[in-house]
């Protein structure tokens, strides 16, 4: 499977801002927004003017970055989002936000969805009881997500927990720490979504 194998820092100055893509590093001084905060590369620190085409075409990039998702899966989810009733812009944040590795980052089960993706992938998770690996599953009203029985134990796991009792958890989640146990109790809607990210610029993107 296809996946961004450079520096995930990169990404953060190329959009100008933090996408929090390193978990804990992101929050001390070693971030390398705040110690460089210009694009990289060698023209990074001159100014450019963007046109309406470039600057509907990094909201694009940058939704794509913090959810993890290349340009393949992203458009699949754009199509998806486009034959769904309401709006399109927020029909897509909706069906990245049900992502089963971003549900169990939101849970505060992990530092970053990198994180959450590589303990999907490992398996140390079950929705409805059953083991999925798979980070793009999409969750539903009433999924329950808990942490697989042998994976309590695990001393990463521990950390993440003991950590998480200070996060602000979704209002369409909920999350019981000592089960280890965090359920869906609704879809998430725009309001619940507290990322910077303005949907109709890249509904404009992909409808030129």
């Amino acid at each position: 499977m296809a996946r961004y194998t450079g520096p995930s820092c990169r990404l953060c100055r190329r959009e100008g801002m933090k996408l929090y893509l390193k978990g804990d590093r992101c929050y001390s001084d070693k971030c390398a927004v705040d110690r460089r905060g210009y694009a990289p590369g060698q023209h990074g620190q001159g100014r450019r003017k963007l046109s309406e085409y470039g600057i509907q075409l990094r909201e694009k990039q940058k939704a794509k970055r913090i959810y993890g998702v290349l340009e393949r899966q992203f458009r699949k989810y754009y199509k998806m989002a486009e034959k769904m009733k309401g709006v399109t812009g927020e029909n897509l944040l909706q069906l990245l936000e049900r992502r089963l590795d971003n549900v169990v980052y939101r849970l505060g089960l992990a530092s970053s969805r990198a994180e959450a993706r590589q303990l999907v992938r490992h398996g140390h998770f079950q929705v409805n009881g059953r083991k999925v690996n798979i980070p793009s599953y999409l969750v539903d009203v009433g999924d329950v997500i808990t942490v697989k029985e042998k994976s309590r134990n695990s001393k990463r796991i521990k950390e993440l927990v003991e950590r998480a009792q200070d996060r602000t958890v979704p209002d369409w989640l909920q999350i019981d720490y000592e089960k280890l146990e965090g359920k869906v109790i609704e879809l998430p809607t725009k309001e619940h979504i507290d990322i910077p990210i303005e949907e109709h610029l890249i509904v404009e993107f992909y409808s030129r």
